[in-house]
């Protein structure tokens, strides 16, 4: 299945993008040359429009919370996450006590590349999608499916950053419910949702998908039947 043919079938309005954790310079792949940025989600939604490009750890640090999650901080400014905890805390929006359940990487990558699913030129340690509700359903069966799934897929608030080391420390899909922050910087629309596949899983979930999607076309027909024939619902 392409790329146009996951987006066709998922109704998506981005393409799935790679988000590649490594240790060294991805071959055929550019820094990132865009300036400051205001949060490492941010890359997502430029990837999401077609940019490839590698990171540094300096590139995160604007964001002290994606700093975290990735494992990123070191060399960044002293004190930077407690300041954005405190912040958070005393508009409520967080309680310190909750800081340390936040999931983060277990190791430190020297680079962190973006792309398109279909054009990055690097290993996809994580796959990211943009989708709505009826979308994630498919993806969560076809997971189940492919036998990806453990249990029942586990969502995310907030941070969004955070589904990339749950995902990989639970080594399944899990979803993102998109923070205010990754919101506000990323454009997701209010509609929609993350869906994060480890990478090294993504053929199998695809594969799977074609499937789910001929089963759930067929019942959606069988269903809209069984509908017509209850008129309180006509």
């Amino acid at each position: 299945m392409t790329d146009k043919e996951l987006e066709k079938l998922l109704g998506l309005s981005s393409p799935p993008i790679a988000i590649g954790l490594l240790d060294e310079v991805p071959v055929g792949v550019g820094p990132w040359e865009g300036g400051a940025a205001p949060a490492g989600c941010s890359f997502w939604r430029l990837a999401m429009r077609g940019g490839a490009f590698y990171t540094v750890p300096a590139d995160h640090w604007n964001c002290a919370v994606g700093t975290h999650t990735h494992a990123l901080g070191e060399g960044a400014p002293e004190g930077q996450l407690m300041e954005t905890v405190k912040l958070m805390a005393s508009n409520g929006y967080l309680r310190e006590s909750e800081a340390p359940g936040i999931p983060v990487l277990g190791r430190a990558p020297k680079y962190v590349a973006y792309a398109p699913l279909g054009e990055a030129g690097f290993r996809a340690d994580v796959v990211i999608l943009a989708a709505r509700p009826a979308a994630a359903m498919l993806v969560y069966e076809a997971a189940v499916r492919a036998g990806l799934a453990k249990g029942p897929v586990e969502g995310l608030g907030r941070p969004a950053c955070a589904v990339v080391p749950f995902a990989l420390g639970q080594n399944q899909p899990a979803l993102s419910f998109g923070c205010k922050g990754n919101r506000t910087f990323t454009g997701l629309a209010d509609e929609e949702m993350y869906l994060c596949v480890p990478g090294g899983d993504w053929d199998r979930l695809l594969s799977a998908l074609g499937e789910i999607g001929e089963a759930n076309l067929a019942m959606g027909e069988y269903y809209a039947q069984r509908r017509s024939l209850f008129p309180i619902l006509n």
